[in-house]
């Protein structure tokens, strides 16, 4: 969820065709014999930090009773609170999942181990799009796997708001000041201008980056109640923010389901940032063998539908878990069209520091 050098542009464009459709649903995942051994004595620890929202109790559930494991888990609401705390604290955990940008910063820091792939036989069921996506962050998945690959939307309360435009220029909407907010996430909140404006996610030009910040500066910001990416679901749902810069599972999570009906929930078309967040198991892991059963079990195809159904995502990594899901996903793959994926700016990170300076800080 939730972004960095000459800066090449890459587009995601997800599709497949329904003869490849096809074969998935109707294909039965071979058994993973190793995997589903049984297992005796004293429950093995896995520590997992992840993303508030992104892990259904059911699959940890599932796994700590079929591995007779104990999962530890911690939340973060941003890549930069995790690397923050991972820095500091010099780790303490056995799985991550940062976005792409931060994959590839870790990788180059020596954060992450190489993933041993013969403990990853599920690896086959990633979609070869998604393959291909990675070859910009990861190459052959040597130390990452997908864990899933979306973006963030809008979200508006239709029972408050009845006429808007559908694109992230309802941020400029003056008779909406006070009741919209934007996510606390510099590369989400300048990708979304930079989109908006024409310009790539990952530019680095810096008359681009300013008009972007002047865009958010002198349009949006004066409409905002504040940046916020960990208590705006909660801030929705009591209905104090109309429009929200959102990803979908935190507003669902948190509006009863008998209500979204009034809840428009919609990628513009006009594309912005493309995050692919995955898993990673960190250098020093204290239980690094755990750690990779628990990446090949979320990706068996019918444990990864149980994080489908949980969030109403689309089947974006792990086509074959499609035949397994029985719910609609709140926005189709087709929607993220125009979404480019963000990358490590590396060296000119410091001028994105630079802008968002201006723009969360004054």
């Amino acid at each position: 969820m939730r972004a960095q050098s000459t800066v090449t542009k890459t587009v995601l464009i997800i599709g497949t065709t329904v003869s490849l459709l096809f074969a998935s649903s109707c294909a039965k995942p071979e058994a993973d014999t190793e995997a589903r051994n049984s297992f005796s004595g004293t429950p093995r620890r896995l520590y997992l930090y992840n993303w508030t929202y992104y892990t259904p109790d059911s699959i940890i559930e599932r796994f700590e009773r079929e591995f007779n494991a104990d999962v530890v888990i911690d939340n973060y609401a941003s890549n930069e609170d995790m690397f923050a705390k991972l820095k500091a604290s010099g780790g303490g955990y056995d799985i991550v999942v940062p976005s792409a940008d931060y994959v590839s910063i870790m990788i180059k820091l020596g954060m992450v181990q190489p993933l041993d792939h013969a403990k990853l036989p599920n690896l086959k069921y990633i979609e070869p799009k998604v393959r291909e996506l990675a070859e910009s962050y990861d190459p052959d998945f040597a130390y990452s796997v997908p864990y899933f690959v979306g973006a963030a939307g809008i979200a508006v309360n239709t029972t408050k708001v009845d006429d808007y435009p559908r694109n992230w220029t309802i941020f400029g909407e003056e008779s909406l000041a006070g009741r919209m907010q934007l996510l606390d996430d510099m590369h989400e909140v300048l990708g979304i201008a930079q989109a908006t404006l024409g310009f790539s996610v990952n530019t680095t030009d810096e008359r681009e980056l300013q008009q972007a910040a002047d865009l958010i500066n002198n349009v949006w910001k004066p409409n905002i109640v504040k940046f916020d990416s960990e208590g705006f679901g909660k801030a929705f749902s009591r209905g104090e923010f109309w429009v929200s810069h959102a990803y979908p599972e935190v507003i669902f999570e948190e509006v009863p389901e008998e209500d979204w009906n009034g809840i428009d929930f919609f990628l513009p078309a006009v594309g912005g940032p493309l995050y692919a967040d995955s898993l990673v198991i960190l250098r020093n892991a204290p239980n690094a063998d755990i750690a990779h059963e628990f990446i090949n079990f979320f990706h068996r195809p019918e444990i990864y539908a149980l994080f489908l159904d949980e969030f109403h995502y689309p089947s974006t990594v792990n086509s074959a878990a499609g035949a397994y899901r029985t719910t609609e996903p709140f926005y189709s793959m087709d929607a993220l069209a125009n979404y480019e994926l963000k990358v490590d700016p590396g060296e000119d990170l410091e001028k994105y520091n630079a802008i968002w300076q201006t723009i969360r800080y004054r």
